[in-house]
């Protein structure tokens, strides 16, 4: 039988860079704490379930030293001032899928002569917030009316997701790696990530967020694509300290462009209490009561210490209900998770010889001819 000569500090590192417990893996390699102490190898088979259970490429699991793995976009995330570390391999492998995705686009938009979308870059932090969400609701057609009218935040977040997708941006939303329901992305990593590309903006949103949420991350992002910025953001709607300038200034473009500070003063009411205020104007702009209770703030609405105590109060309301994100039609819901432009031109270019079906397959995260058949149909292409 043959033996695979693995370091133990590799299993080790393995195991930490999965962020799987041990003794889950131990239930799946019941001979994993013998490989550990170095008792006994694994065998080549066992190595390879292993590499694929903790999502490890198996040739690192032969290198003498664990890898460097930088992120391969500018990082914004923090906790409380603190840049973070170790990009988990779900993170990691959502940003390689959408680069993938984004090259390919790249060049099919260059094939098929796309003109470019000459908003990307077409801002700076020295201009203010205010002017660049005006410009931002002219070219998305952004109407608060028809936002206001939907029925739920879902529709609303189809409806900002279709405006953005007209004007040329590739806007991918959900919750797992491609169409692996055990990998599920983690909130608390990371909300949303912008790659800045004239020819081919995309935007990733984490859908594992609730649907209010999700509409704050695709606005933060989209002011990324206004500066010509790519970036990984975790930053939430609170106006707090110890974020990079422009984290804060894609905050305050996404809060004007979601709840236009002129309109929002109309809509409040002086003698009516948070508790009612909160719900009612959430559903009138279609975000969530965080954000909300940060333009009350913007609009001077009460003081600094009572917004603390609101903010915290909802924050624990909202952490207790917890968000939803059920899973839906397939084909629907992969027609969200690779974009409508995006998964529109790999069908055509694929049925008409110049992509082959197994890359479509992966970048479409589909295996079976008939499931790419119906897609085709779910995006709109005739076959």
């Amino acid at each position: 039988m043959m033996r695979a000569p693995v370091a133990r500090r590799m299993l080790t590192w393995a195991i930490e860079r999965s962020g799987i417990d041990a003794l889950e893996l131990e239930g799946r390699f019941p001979k994993l704490p013998a490989w550990l102490s170095g008792d006994l190898q694994p065998t080549l088979k066992q190595l390879e379930d292993f590499a694929r259970a903790v999502h490890v490429p198996i040739g690192y699991l032969f290198l003498p030293q664990p890898p460097e793995e930088p992120l391969p976009i500018p990082d914004f995330r923090t906790i409380a001032g603190r840049h973070l570390t170790r990009p988990s391999p779900n993170l990691l492998d959502m940003i390689y899928v959408c680069q993938e995705r984004q090259g390919w686009y790249r060049e099919y938009a260059q094939l098929t002569r796309l003109p470019e979308a000459d908003f990307v870059g077409s801002a700076t932090i020295a201009t203010s917030p205010e002017t660049v969400a005006e410009r931002m609701r002219a070219r998305l057609r952004f109407d608060l009316d028809a936002r206001r009218d939907c029925a739920t935040w879902t529709e609303a977040l189809r409806l900002f997701i279709q405006q953005a997708d007209q004007i040329g941006v590739l806007v991918m939303v959900s919750g797992i790696v491609l169409s692996n329901t055990h990998r599920a992305l983690n909130v608390d990593e990371f909300r949303g990530f912008a790659l800045a590309d004239r020819l081919a903006p995309l935007i990733f949103v984490n859908g594992a967020d609730s649907k209010s949420a999700q509409m704050f991350t695709l606005a933060h992002e989209l002011a990324h694509l206004w500066l010509g910025t790519s970036a990984l953001s975790d930053l939430s709607v609170i106006p707090v300290a110890g974020y990079r300038k422009e984290e804060v200034w894609c905050n305050q473009v996404a809060a004007e462009l979601l709840v236009p500070l002129s309109v929002f003063r109309q809509e409040l009411q002086s003698n009516e209490d948070v508790e009612r205020a909160l719900p009612r104007l959430a559903r009138r702009f279609k975000v969530s009561t965080l954000v909300i209770l940060r333009r009350m703030l913007d609009a001077n609405w009460f003081s600094r210490d009572a917004f603390d105590k609101a903010w915290r109060m909802e924050l624990a309301r909202l952490n207790q209900s917890g968000a939803t994100s059920g899973g839906g039609d397939f084909l629907r819901s992969t027609a969200a998770r690779v974009s409508r432009r995006f998964g529109r031109a790999i069908v055509e270019s694929t049925l008409e010889g110049q992509t082959l079906y197994r890359d479509a397959f992966r970048m479409l995260g589909i295996s079976k001819t008939e499931t790419f058949d119906k897609f085709t149909r779910e995006v709109g292409v005739r076959a």
